[in-house]
């Protein structure tokens, strides 16, 4: 099948690649010629494992390729499959009209019979306005919107997107189900068909209810904290229930951070006060979340007193392990807070050779164990599974004070009962 796809981030270029190794003819389309330049020399936007092995392929075989020309990238087009990553704010809003705007391009260049399949993160709604504005244009054209919700993870997209566990599309043109059953078979054919506007609300409800689980088991962990408790039990008392189960999003540890879980939160709020519909639990996700980011800090204090002048190693800057982002960073935000108090930062990640000029004295370090020299405390953020590797039973003797939070409990089994260190995990007492 010959498909474009539009927008080339991460969605975008991992949907471009993928469908390409299936054996599709794809032709990606981005505005952005630098990021038409570089892909077009195998090289993505951003780092993703396995992902530029991908694009290679793809462009040695001659099944993948990037132009940032309409005509050129449409013009013998079957679908065009909209993939960019929906901007958002510090206040987790979304900038919508930057994808809407970008689809809009293509109207002139549209042909009847082709089908436009929407997987970037938009209000419940938008395909329809969309629709309108592009009959609005040309009532005589016969082109389908549909939606299907994107489920990729930053370090895991490519197996997830070749083994989903299901795919949802929303369309209101049976004629098209062939289409995308074709387009999908080299990947699932589990296929989960409704209308549009749905397919658009379960990408808000899957997100909340993933933001609003982490929320919940985080607050129970912090009474947990209070009372002598231990969180993991009780996760996994949660799990063993059969109204719950093993897979839930209920294990202790940070706060959800970045824009995905976030921006759905945004969109849901603002979808009650729009429809004067009052509805409490969705928003008060979002604060909770938010205070729940202050963990580390309130530790911290709580362990060092008064943070002027001590010096922390973080370990990890990125968003996620397997990414090279640092926006949204959950390590970036209390590296901030830390410099506003004085603190001495000593930081290290595998995938980050050179820090923002807004971190200027922080010192970036070349491996795990220069960080924590003469540390008063080291905080794990991004769970590289470096760190693991580098775990032994001296490792620690450099730090001034072995004091260790790890909110995830990510190395508690490589430290095991390590003398004199305090270990320090969300949901468990001191």
């Amino acid at each position: 099948m010959k498909i474009c796809v539009l927008g080339l981030w991460h969605l975008g270029t991992v949907t471009a690649a993928c469908l390409s190794s299936g054996g599709h003819q794809v032709c990606g389309l981005d505005f952005d010629n630098k990021v038409i330049e570089s892909l077009n020399k195998g090289k993505p936007p951003l780092f993703e494992p396995g992902l530029e092995d991908l694009v290679v392929k793809g462009l040695e075989r001659g099944t993948l390729t990037f132009t940032g020309d309409i005509e050129e990238a449409i013009g013998e087009a079957e679908l065009i499959w909209v993939t960019y990553d929906t901007p958002v704010n510090d206040n987790d809003e979304a900038d919508v009209d930057y994808v809407t705007d970008r689809i809009s391009k293509l109207f002139p260049y549209l042909k009847s019979g082709q089908d436009i399949l929407i997987s970037s993160q938009i209000p419940v709604g938008t395909c329809r306005l969309l629709e309108n504005n592009l009959f609005q244009q040309n009532p005589n054209i016969s082109v389908s919107f549909s939606y299907s919700p994107e489920n990729l993870r930053l370090g895991k997209a490519i197996s997830v997107f070749t083994e989903p566990d299901r795919v949802v599309i929303g369309t209101r043109n049976g004629g098209v189900k062939e289409k995308f059953t074709n387009l999908l078979a080299p990947f699932t054919t589990n296929i989960e068909w409704m209308n549009v506007e749905s397919a658009e609300m379960v990408k808000h409800a899957l997100n909340a209810f993933l933001a609003t689980s982490v929320v919940f088991i985080n607050e129970i962990s912090s009474i947990c904290e209070k009372v002598g408790a231990d969180a993991k039990e009780v996760e996994r008392g949660l799990k063993s229930e059969a109204r719950i189960g093993e897979k839930a999003y209920l294990s202790p540890g940070g706060a959800f951070s970045g824009g995905t879980l976030a921006r759905d939160i945004i969109f849901l709020s603002q979808l009650g006060e729009q429809k004067k519909l009052p509805i409490y639990l969705i928003p008060s996700v979002e604060v909770s979340n938010e205070n729940h980011k202050k963990w580390s800090r309130r530790r911290l204090v709580e362990l060092l007193g008064d943070i002027k002048g001590k010096t922390v190693a973080i370990w990890g800057l990125t968003y996620k392990p397997g990414t090279d982002t640092l926006r949204r960073s959950a390590a970036i935000e209390l590296i901030n807070w830390l410099l506003e108090h004085g603190a001495i930062i000593k930081t290290h990640d595998p995938k980050i050779e050179i820090l923002p000029n807004s971190l200027s004295s922080v010192e970036l370090c070349t491996t795990p164990e220069d960080a924590l020299l003469e540390a008063d405390a080291l905080v794990v953020s991004t769970e590289w599974q470096t760190y693991k590797e580098v775990i032994r039973i001296n490792i620690f003797e450099s730090m001034k004070s072995k004091i260790i939070l790890d909110a995830n409990g990510f190395l508690a089994s490589n430290i095991g009962n390590f003398d004199g260190i305090t270990y320090v995990t969300v949901g468990k007492a001191i």
